[in-house]
């Protein structure tokens, strides 16, 4: 399956990495990774949005632009196959006529179905993060992973695992990690960086308050919701991501199985993070009902013309038969 990756980049000597519109630090560092995988090559990292602040602990992140090359000789899209997370590249018609008519090579590593319409080729297989497929690839095609290489595919790793402690992680996980390590990446490093750009003003932590205040609970408390409105998003996201500040908290409280952080927008526009309890596996299961999707302990999802109380409603009423089916199957 692997050698699809080498075939597609045969003939084509300039790359661009494209991101979907929710980058995180599993998309953030597979992208930074196949920078420096694909030596030789000339690359561009694309995202249609500008990377949180609260990623800018990845020594790279500053190499990824807005500008969308239009002259690449094939495109790389990592961490999704889902349409609606490529809303804001479909919309636009020119970078949407450039997928259709070049080369596309999808590698993702969540369960949602692949539901590009485009033609491309694609790598997707089920693993902790989008960084393990891209390492796997790259030992499999005997492609050096050089020490910076080796830390944004580590990076990837941790991020999309909460520190290698999700329930995604296996043996293998650990075993790709100690790889890692003798490549050259530092997890006490890694996570220094990561620490120092968690720190919080005092004003964020005002603000941390307030979410938590915020908060609702519905379902004998197994469901925890709280509302982000634009007024937050536009005031505090530069400096800190409020899913970040508070959906920990929320799926840490006690009793809660899934908690629900919905951000909504001028235009119509919701969006929600999902983040389950370990002994409920249905984050994907719950974003899938929005045409959303990931894994099944953290998803997401976004919809259009709907407002807080109604995607709450929802959830309130397909909550009970997911967490029904999921104890089943179990």
């Amino acid at each position: 399956m692997y050698n699809v990756f080498t075939e597609f980049l045969k003939d084509k000597q300039r790359i661009c990495v494209i991101q979907a519109e929710n980058p995180d630090g599993d998309s953030l560092g597979s992208a930074i990774a196949l920078d420096y995988l694909l030596n030789g090559k000339e690359i561009s990292l694309y995202c249609p949005v500008d990377i949180p602040r609260y990623l800018h602990y990845f020594e790279d992140w500053s190499r990824v632009t807005n500008e969308f090359d239009y002259l690449a000789d094939g495109y790389i899209i990592v961490d999704t196959a889902a349409k609606v997370l490529l809303s804001k590249l479909l919309d636009d018609a020119a970078i949407k006529n450039r997928l259709y008519g070049a080369p596309v090579l999808v590698i993702d590593h969540h369960e949602t179905e692949d539901d590009l319409d485009f033609p491309h080729e694609a790598i997707i297989e089920i693993r902790p993060s989008c960084t393990e497929v891209i390492y796997r690839i790259a030992k499999e095609q005997n492609i050096e992973i050089n020490q910076p290489a080796a830390e944004a595919i580590f990076q990837g790793l941790l991020s999309d695992t909460l520190g290698l402690t999700s329930a995604s992680v296996t043996a293998e996980t650990f075993e790709v990690a100690a790889d890692l390590t003798r490549l050259g990446a530092s997890v006490a490093i890694l996570e220094d960086r990561r620490r120092e750009f968690m720190k919080k003003s005092p004003r964020i932590l005002d603000y941390k308050a307030d979410l938590i205040k915020r908060v609702e609970y519905s379902l004998d408390g197994e469901l925890a919701t709280v509302h982000i409105p634009w007024e937050d998003i536009r005031e505090y996201s530069d400096e800190y991501n409020p899913n970040v500040l508070i959906l920990e908290e929320m799926r840490l409280v006690e009793g809660v199985k899934v908690a629900v952080a919905v951000k909504t927008y001028p235009d119509g526009k919701v969006t929600g993070k999902i983040r389950c309890s370990s002994d409920a596996a249905v984050a994907d299961k719950i974003a899938g009902y929005f045409g959303g999707g990931g894994h099944p302990y953290a998803a997401g999802f976004r919809t259009y013309d709907t407002d807080y109380m109604e995607v709450v409603s929802e959830i309130i009423k397909i909550m009970p038969e997911v967490l029904n089916e999921a104890s089943e199957n179990a």
